[in-house]
């Protein structure tokens, strides 16, 4: 099985760090792994997608074109990649920032409004560990303890505590229902 994501959004939104935690828990999972960010020059506040691969096979080329899904937390970023998901594929989309529907009906579709839910819960920056957990949710790959040991991993000592927060976001993700 082999399963491509691209998180998309601008720069300071959290998405390379996203994309790290799932390329983290393939790992853990012993699975291959690809995990490449991109960025523009003006970082925060500019454009940032990152593609992620899992594969139960080694990858051969880091690079998406038609990803199975698509998590987009700002409207550039559904406008630009919506059409290059794959058929059947999953698109996830921050509603809080994004007011217009998907208009593709050959993707499952779910809308998360993640910074509205951030800021009420008071982790103003954690949206994209909210849309984390529902994504890992929606495929069924919500491991408690897979998920502590693949932010165990990305967290740095210095932002330790901030661990138990990220948890916390992806928990909420979770158990989202729309």
């Amino acid at each position: 099985m082999t399963r491509e994501y691209l998180f998309a959004g601008f720069g300071g939104q959290g998405l390379l760090f996203s994309g790290k935690v799932l390329a983290y828990k393939g790992l853990i999972e012993e699975k291959n792994v690809s995990w490449l960010p991109s960025y523009g020059p003006e970082m925060r506040g500019g454009t940032a997608n990152c593609s992620v691969i899992i594969s139960d096979e080694p990858v051969g080329a880091p690079i998406i074109s038609h990803p199975d899904v698509l998590v987009a937390m700002n409207l550039p970023s559904l406008d630009k990649f919506e059409a290059a998901v794959k058929p059947g594929g999953t698109i996830l989309v921050d509603s809080s920032l994004i007011e217009r529907k998907v208009a593709r009906d050959d993707v499952s579709v779910y809308y998360v409004p993640a910074t509205k839910i951030a800021g009420e819960n008071g982790f103003s920056t954690l949206a994209n560990m909210i849309l984390m957990g529902k994504l890992l949710d929606v495929f069924g790959e919500y491991d408690v303890e897979m998920v502590h040991q693949a932010l165990g991993k990305c967290v740095s000592a210095r932002h330790a505590d901030l661990l138990e927060l990220n948890l916390k976001a992806m928990e909420i993700g979770r158990d989202y229902a729309e």
